[in-house]
């Protein structure tokens, strides 16, 4: 009897041993997927807080930071503040805020930090959550960084340092 249970303890194991180790693999698998599918921009579709959609090929031949944001999120907050403060530093660079967060909550995040109307930053509405699944995103904020060529320099997870972000887009 203790036999069949050693028995039985020990395959039962070796399962979870095995089913961890399938996940394990099968999650790096995805990002060095994802790592790869974004060296340059990929193809995505989101929508302004008109409702027009926007597109990869809408992007204009500028550097690019698209920032993956939440509206009650205190480090989007302050990030965003942040921006704005040195948005003269940024002024040939393209800002796409995104969020997955409905178009009037998005507009009213906009209003509230006065960039509704700056030329060089444009909110998106991610109706469809593709963003996050596109660049892996497992936290808010979600910043990737990309040169005029559309190739990636940098990607940050959290909060980020806007000296940084302007050294990355030198």
């Amino acid at each position: 009897m203790k036999k069949k249970i050693k028995l039985f303890i020990g395959i039962v194991l070796l399962v979870i041993i095995c089913f961890l180790g399938y996940k394990i693999t099968s999650k790096l698998n995805h990002k060095k997927e994802v790592a790869e599918l974004i060296k340059v921009i990929p193809n995505f579709s989101f929508y302004t807080t008109n409702g027009i959609e926007f597109s990869n090929k809408n992007l204009q031949k500028k550097p690019s930071v698209f920032l993956y944001f939440n509206s009650e999120c205190i480090y989007c907050k302050s990030e965003t503040k942040k921006i704005k403060e040195r948005l003269e530093d940024f002024k040939e660079v393209q800002f796409f805020f995104i969020s997955f967060e409905k178009k009037e909550i998005i507009q009213q995040f906009a209003k509230d930090y006065e960039l509704l109307h700056e030329e060089n930053v444009l909110f998106l509405e991610d109706k469809k959550g593709e963003f996050s699944k596109l660049f892996d995103v497992n936290s808010i904020p979600f910043m990737v960084i990309y040169d005029e060529d559309k190739k990636l320099l940098k990607k940050i997870k959290g909060a980020a340092n806007i000296d940084l972000m302007l050294e990355v887009l030198q």
